[in-house]
């Protein structure tokens, strides 16, 4: 997530208490088109482009190149506390292609893992420079195309609705003049403590380094998301993710509210979400190199937002997924797990009975489950693709053995064929990439 150190002509600048743009580097959006649907027949093209996340970019003292953070510490002159951390520092723009491997042609956006010496990339997709392309899918169904060949265990790529402002915070956090513009105002239902910037204000309270590159603040950024596609080329899934009622946007989280990252959770939102991992549910020939879903080959993943009356304005009810590949339909893999129904999507009882053999905690419902997660998707979210790793469980929880020390004979354990010890995913993934293109949406039926 880090910005190498560069060497541009500085234009002076000082500001106010607040997150604001540098003018050192010029912000120029990749343009990716992407394309409407509609039930009459055919597709329109939209002119769309995309953003890089905020957490990626350059963050530098307005007067001088002096890094506000660096590795996994902030500069103590430059941010000493907040407010003086605020008045003191700029958020820069990026080369996109040069600086983080990101290339766009057309309805294709292409992410390298390394480049450089920078590691991953988030971006969102614009709906203009300033505003984020909002989605409102109940009752439709979004298509994308995926090449993750290129992905080995331990890392992933995911493609992702998240409950985010479409102006990035601007209207509602003050001193925020960043915005959608620089990728700025992510949150999901983990409630990212590693942001170092929530709703305009420095997270440097109680930071303690992760990692050598990683740390975590004594906020979080939570909101409603929905994995529409969590893979690399040998696991996937896809799932929902609830937040608490009172969570209707980015709730900035401190303490408990943030909840943690074991059973029971607690906290405002589900960090857990119920998840569909074809090879976890038991169809084990269903996805991977030369499988039903061969992975070796690019594929279109298909997800559609099914509602009780069939409407927008009804409540969400079933996630369901398709997929197509050579032109082929090919419909979800069923379940195969003693106790669980053949089930191909998720809904309700899909949940409940996936938690009670698989011994999941129920957090999903306990964070308002459908009903929640319903209202999130009527308000609108934002789509973000990314290609990660995880530092914490090395993405066992994917496409391994999780946890670990369990018996591999206990339902819900296996997760994929990739062994438990890993390695430096950043050596072993270094020239990983992934290719997502031909994004479209419309009611069900009209994309795939």
């Amino acid at each position: 997530m880090f910005r190498r150190a560069m060497l541009f002509s500085l234009i002076l600048a000082s500001f106010a208490n607040a997150q604001h743009p540098g003018t050192v580097i010029p912000e120029v959006h990749p343009s990716l088109t992407w394309s409407k649907c509609t039930a009459a027949g055919g597709c329109t093209t939209q002119a769309g482009k995309v953003v890089l996340d905020a957490n990626w970019r350059w963050y530098h003292a307005s007067t001088s190149y002096t890094n506000c953070f660096t590795g996994n510490t902030w500069d103590a002159t430059l941010c000493p506390d907040p407010v003086t951390c605020n008045a003191n520092c700029v958020i820069e723009g990026v080369d996109y292609l040069s600086d983080f491997g990101i290339s766009t042609s057309n309805s294709s956006v292409k992410l390298k893992w390394v480049q450089g010496s920078t590691v991953g990339s988030r971006i969102y997709l614009l709906n203009n420079d300033t505003t984020y392309q909002k989605f409102t899918p109940l009752a439709q169904e979004i298509a994308i195309d995926v090449d993750a060949s290129a992905l080995p265990c331990g890392m992933a790529a995911t493609v992702q609705l998240s409950g985010m402002a479409a102006d990035g915070g601007m209207s509602t956090d003050s001193g925020n003049t960043a915005g959608a513009q620089y990728g700025v105002g992510y949150c999901d239902a983990q409630c990212p403590r590693d942001l170092k910037w929530i709703k305009g204000q420095a997270n440097l309270l109680g930071w303690t380094a992760t990692s050598s590159t990683d740390g975590d603040g004594n906020y979080g950024a939570c909101c409603n998301k929905v994995d529409l596609f969590q893979g690399n080329s040998i696991s996937s899934d896809f799932a929902g993710h609830s937040c608490s009622s009172s969570v209707t946007g980015l709730y900035q989280c401190s303490g408990a509210t943030c909840g943690t990252t074991t059973s029971p959770y607690g906290g405002v939102c589900d960090p857990l979400g119920c998840e569909y991992n074809s090879y976890r549910n038991g169809a084990t020939t269903f996805y991977g190199p030369a499988k039903t879903i061969n992975t070796s080959q690019t594929f279109t993943v298909v997800t559609r937002f099914i509602t009780d009356t069939g409407t927008a304005t009804g409540t969400l009810t079933e996630i369901q997924r398709l997929w197509v590949q050579n032109s082929v339909v090919i419909q979800n893999a069923s379940v195969n797990v003693p106790g669980i129904s053949a089930a191909n999507s998720i809904t309700a009882n899909y949940c409940a009975q996936k938690e009670s053999v698989f011994g999941d905690a129920p957090s999903f419902e306990n964070h308002g489950g459908f009903s929640t997660l319903s209202a999130a998707l009527k308000r609108g979210m934002v789509l973000s693709l990314s290609i990660k790793n995880d530092p914490a469980t090395s993405f066992l929880w994917l496409d391994s053995a999780y946890p670990p020390t369990s018996p591999a004979t206990q339902p819900g354990v296996l997760r994929g064929t990739c062994p438990t010890s890993q390695g430096n995913i950043e050596v072993i993934g270094a020239q990983s990439y992934v290719t997502f293109s031909n994004i479209r949406t419309g009611p069900i039926g009209t994309t795939a």
